[in-house]
């Protein structure tokens, strides 16, 4: 037994982040057999996607779609104990406006793929003869291509080269890359957005269904994960805060003294966390980008990778909840909107937070990606402003004047999604130390799928002496 096992034998492994990647990583620790301390120095689990409580409400951090596409998530909830069905309202593949808007009806029935899509498209309102024409032309040449680009370029350079209508580009895509890359078309990786289509619409037809969270984002996976990994042993200690990893090197031989060193030697790692150290076999870092290139970059070899997390731009989100009177109610669960900052329309997707759950009855969330502007005004602006966009779109005069209004906004909630942008891999070429978030290298932006998968990936590389990045 090396100096870190436990009493039982077990590789002690720290997960310092008790975001999704963070707590990913703990289960797949602990379902190695691992013994597992998550630290996180919030009190409370889940990162950047979590609830907050606001005036006694508990309300998520921002509004989450997820896909059917992301089998590791649903995976993963499964294993802690979370029923997807229950957990979800699962939509077909949808991109509606308020029907009083006239603009764009698109659903997709269920049907086999690609047989959905076809069946969308003849069946979609608001879209022109010429506006068909180029959205089948964009998918069979995506097809075809295998849904890849050699060479990235924007959103926007890819859809004007396949002769996407000013109408399709402005109604679907646009909405559709905000969504899912939080970047604007002309500033977004086409590359990575190719890959979010590919496992949606060019995949089967269940793969491109819309899931809407019922629950709050605390209880959709990180508390479940907690209660999972307490049941197994595994500590979780909140309002942790870890100040700093080291290398260290044993004195005197196995179970000698412990002494801090910064080379690449043997010897496992020092956690220094609340003024105390703690020595583990092997670390995962899955803070956010920025804290993490603090806690890596005196490592041996590990400045590059700091310098490239340093150089990440971020783009903020913006969720506007306004609360109405019960019964209130919009004629859809969640429906897209069209934004036009400079007119003062901000909110891009609204959701009916009453249809989900029902102790939110009367409750909307509105979103704005990608919220630089949006962002910079004074909560109240943005509220008021919202509230009239939704009377507005909707012709519900009532929906101008909420009886509440709260402003969330996480200014730091994704990477931006830029061409060619280089993201780190999950291994870091350190004996036992490993990276995992959303940020890492993946065909995805920044989502819950990509969080989970890398911290899969993450546990598996240091979960086992001897495996690729693990201690020998």
């Amino acid at each position: 037994m090396s100096g870190t096992e436990d009493g039982a034998g077990r590789r002690r492994v720290a997960v310092i982040g008790g975001g999704w990647a963070g707590c990913a990583a703990a289960v797949e620790l602990a379902d190695a057999g691992c013994a597992v301390v998550l630290y996180e120095a919030a009190r409370t689990l889940g990162g950047r996607a979590r609830a907050v409580q606001l005036d006694g409400r508990a309300l998520d951090n921002g509004q989450h779609i997820l896909l059917g596409a992301y089998r590791d998530t649903l995976a993963l909830l499964r294993r802690v104990g979370v029923d997807p069905r229950a957990a979800f309202l699962r939509l077909p593949l949808q991109m509606r406006y308020p029907p009083a808007s006239g603009l764009l009806d698109f659903v997709a029935p269920r049907l086999p793929a690609p047989l959905h899509m076809l069946a969308a498209l003849l069946r979609a309102r608001g879209l022109a003869r010429e506006d068909k024409l180029a959205l089948a032309r964009f998918t069979t040449s995506a097809r075809w291509m295998g849904w890849q680009l050699h060479r990235d370029c924007s959103v926007s350079e890819l859809l004007q080269r396949f002769d996407q209508t000013p109408r399709v580009q402005r109604l679907l895509w646009a909405p559709l890359c905000i969504a899912a890359l939080n970047t604007p078309p002309e500033r977004a990786s086409a590359k990575v957005f190719l890959a979010v289509l590919r496992d949606s619409l060019g995949a089967r037809r269940a793969a491109s269904d819309m899931l809407l969270p019922r629950l709050p984002l605390d209880a959709l996976f990180p508390d479940a994960a907690r209660a999972w990994l307490e049941r197994r042993g595994a500590h979780v200690a909140l309002g942790s805060r870890v100040r700093d990893i080291a290398r260290v090197v044993m004195e005197g031989g196995i179970g000698g003294d412990m002494d801090r060193a910064g080379t690449d030697g043997g010897g496992g790692w020092c956690v220094t966390v609340n003024g105390a150290d703690a020595r583990f076999d092997a670390v995962v870092v899955a803070t956010a980008p920025w804290q993490a290139a603090a806690l890596v970059r005196a490592l041996p070899g590990m400045a590059p990778v700091a310098q490239q997390l340093d150089a990440f731009a971020y783009e903020p989100i913006s969720t506007v909840y306004l609360q109405y009177a019960a019964g209130t109610r919009l004629p859809l669960p969640f429906c897209a909107l069209l934004d036009a900052p400079a007119e003062g329309l901000w909110g891009q997707f609204a959701f009916d937070r009453g249809q989900l759950d029902a102790g939110q009855d009367g409750l909307l969330a509105v979103v704005v990606s990608a919220a630089g502007d949006a962002a910079a005004l004074p909560r109240e602006a943005l509220a008021a402003a919202v509230a009239a966009q939704l009377a507005g779109v909707f012709g519900m005069p009532a929906l101008a004047a909420s009886a509440w209004s709260r402003v969330v906004t996480e200014k730091r909630a994704t990477f931006a999604c830029a061409p060619g942008l280089q993201r780190p891999g999950n291994a870091t070429g350190l004996a036992g130390l490993a990276l995992a978030g959303d940020y890492t290298a993946g065909a995805y932006p920044a989502t819950l799928e990509s969080a989970v998968r890398s911290g899969v990936a993450a546990a598996r590389q240091v979960a086992r002496p001897g495996a690729p990045g693990s201690p020998a």
